[in-house]
């Protein structure tokens, strides 16, 4: 969806999706740093006006802002900057739906004179509705369970499609179809489930709901980024004790990133928050 602007300077852009159940489990999804970190990346957040959102996507990665609104289980918005650009409203709304649904939309606006930063804000948009699909999956599945998540990224020179080879052949992912049940081979990362989702060879994506190493939620894709290929793999594990099996699963993910994608690259390796 294009930026929408409007006559005061002020621009938007907004994705939304429908989701399994009441307005009270979704925004405990949506609002609280357990229900975010369950689908999205480690968050932590104060809930009330005034308080922080921290969103870690990475070592050294937090992105912070200030909550200027706070209605639940309705409505809240919080205020961010990113360097060296405008100040950011993101506003998150939840509504309800006939038949136990409800429709989640998250705008983002800020104030511009000149398109500087519209092609940012798109990609943000098309970002959501990669994550929304992860947060469906877990409202339908693994609704207020505990959870630990893994996160691990690349970035590799080259193009796309060997860059997906690259990360997904070793694991026994490369050429998987939706449907279909997968699984990792010995001295890879432990994957066992089933393909949920197959992107576009222009935009490579998988969604996996897993099995293996316990129930859970994988997402990998590719994008370029910078005259690179980003490798983002996020692990979302449910169910009780899975803080230590993510702690194991950690350093099978450190091995297999620092093998297939030496330290003389630019990698960053796993980590893991419950």
């Amino acid at each position: 969806m294009p930026v929408k602007k409007d006559a005061s300077g002020r621009r938007s852009v907004q994705a939304e999706a429908e989701v399994p159940g009441t307005p009270e489990h979704v925004w405990r999804a949506i609002a609280s740093g357990p229900g975010v970190s369950s689908w999205f990346v480690p968050t932590t957040i104060d809930e009330r006006v005034g308080g922080a959102v921290t969103l870690n996507f990475g070592p050294g990665m937090d992105a912070t802002a200030t909550i200027t609104a706070w209605d639940p289980p309705r409505r809240f918005e919080a205020e961010s900057r990113d360097e060296n650009g405008p100040a950011i409203a993101t506003e998150w709304t939840v509504e309800a739906r006939s038949g136990g649904t409800c429709v989640v939309r998250v705008v983002h606006s800020w104030f511009a004179s000149n398109d500087d930063w519209d092609k940012e804000f798109e990609s943000r948009e098309h970002g959501w509705m990669a994550f929304f699909r992860i947060l469906r999956l877990y409202l339908t599945h693994f609704s207020g369970e505990s959870s630990a998540v893994l996160q691990a990224m690349a970035f590799v020179p080259g193009a796309v499609p060997a860059a997906w080879e690259a990360l997904t052949s070793p694991l026994g992912l490369l050429g998987a179809t939706a449907g279909s049940q997968v699984k990792s081979p010995a001295g890879a990362p432990a994957l066992a489930g089933i393909v949920e989702r197959v992107g576009p060879a222009e935009s490579p994506e998988l969604l996996l709901r897993l099995e293996q190493p316990a129930p859970g939620i994988a997402h990998l894709f590719a994008l370029a980024m910078g005259g690179q290929v980003c490798l983002p793999v996020r692990v979302f594990l449910y169910g009780r004790d899975v803080a230590a099996i993510a702690e194991r699963e950690e350093r099978s993910w450190q091995s297999f990133m620092q093998a297939r994608f030496p330290p003389d690259s630019p990698t960053a390796v796993a980590q893991e928050s419950s």
